[in-house]
């Protein structure tokens, strides 16, 4: 049995609001949580588990309030949803398979590239496009990839969900934040399951952080819908640009 201190409590549960509230918008609240709970005395894999319990509660209340404003249709994304959940319980399983070093070493790259793209990728907004691939192969090929990897790791999901809606789909900046918020509550949910098994998971904690993504989450999906991708773009470049300026600390010191 853990013992957190009460001021320690109430810091990681400022935490999940600001992070729900990110998440919601841009993806990357993992960046605030995860650190957090790591200074609070979590093992890293006690960090990672119970990261996923608010995680999945707060992109939970960030896909209902988008699916009431009329943003995504859940009937027309369960296919998906359900291979973002096997692939989420997979990637979980397989967590100790690859040192997280070397993840690190290739992730602020990426994150960087994400970033680059949003701040400077022409005609990005809220306008739909021509997709270059079909949804069917959008759920075979790209989801199980994503989802595996949140299970496995975390950091950058949402944004990877929402550069490949944008890329590849053809979907406006804000619908893809919609359907990104459905893929990445169901391989929280594959991720859940798996480490609800490995008695890794602060529950008091997820949980208590896990209501206060709900109030962030709510804030931040509210105010997406309204100003759309004048909001998201920023939002977005900051939170991959921090994100990969995270991990480049944490790898290369």
């Amino acid at each position: 049995m853990f013992e957190i201190a009460p001021h320690l409590a109430l810091i990681l549960v400022a935490v999940g609001f600001v992070a729900g509230f990110v998440d919601s918008i841009a993806g990357g609240g993992g960046l605030l949580s995860v650190p957090a709970l790591l200074l609070c005395g979590a093992s890293p894999l006690q960090a990672l588990a119970t990261n996923k319990v608010q995680g999945m509660v707060g992109s939970g209340t960030a896909f209902v309030n988008y699916a009431l404003a009329g943003q995504v249709k859940p009937t027309e994304q369960l296919g998906p949803a359900a291979v973002s959940l096997a692939f989420g319980m997979a990637g979980s399983l397989l967590a100790g398979a690859m040192p997280v070093g070397v993840l690190q070493m290739i992730m602020p790259p990426i994150l960087i590239a994400i970033a680059l793209f949003f701040a400077f990728k022409p005609g990005l907004s809220d306008q739909p496009h021509a997709a270059r691939i079909t949804a069917l192969s959008y759920t075979l090929f790209v989801v199980p990839l994503i989802a595996s990897y949140d299970g496995f790791f975390g950091p950058g999901t949402g944004s990877f969900y929402m550069m490949a809606l944008v890329m590849l789909t053809g979907l406006g900046v804000l619908q893809a934040t919609a359907q990104t918020k459905m893929l990445n509550f169901a391989s929280n949910i594959g991720s859940v399951a798996v480490f609800a098994f490995s008695g890794a998971t602060w529950w008091w904690v997820g949980g208590a952080m896990a209501l206060a993504q709900i109030a962030g989450a709510t804030l931040g999906s509210r105010l997406a819908v309204r100003v759309g991708a004048r909001l998201i773009k920023p939002l977005l470049v900051v939170t991959s640009t921090s994100m990969a300026l995270r991990l480049l600390w944490q790898a290369w010191g």
